[in-house]
C-alpha cells in the first residue's frame, strides 16, 4: 500500500490540472502559433510561470487504483501488475487468460 499522503497529492494535483487545464491550453496555443507576436509570446510566458507548478498534466503520477503503487501500472487496467496478476488469477478481468504452452 502506497502512503496516504501521496495517494491524496496526486489526487489534489489531478483536480488542480482539471481546474486550469482549459487557461494552459489557451496559453500554450499562444506559445505554438509562430504568428504571435513577441509580446503576445512574453504575456502567455508570464501567466504560464504565474499558474500553480501542480496544474501541469505531466506532474500527475499514474497510481494503482487499488493499493496506490506508482510502479508498474497498467494503464489498460488501471492497477499495478501485482494487483493485476492477482484480478486475472480470479477471473476478474474479462478476456483476459492465463498464459500457458
Amino acid at each position: 500500500m502506497a502512503k496516504e499522503s501521496m495517494v491524496v497529492k496526486n489526487a489534489r494535483r489531478a483536480r488542480l490540472v482539471g481546474v486550469h487545464a482549459a487557461r494552459r491550453k489557451e496559453l500554450v496555443a499562444v506559445l505554438k502559433d509562430p504568428a504571435a507576436s513577441d509580446e503576445a509570446k512574453t504575456e502567455a510566458y508570464r501567466r504560464l510561470y504565474k499558474m500553480p507548478r501542480d496544474a501541469s498534466a505531466t506532474r500527475v503520477r499514474n497510481r494503482c487504483k487499488v493499493t496506490g503503487r506508482p510502479r508498474g501500472y497498467m494503464r489498460e487496467f488501471g492497477v499495478s501488475r501485482i494487483v493485476f496478476r492477482e484480478l486475472a488469477r480470479e477471473g476478474m478481468l474479462p478476456g483476459v487468460k492465463k498464459a500457458s504452452w
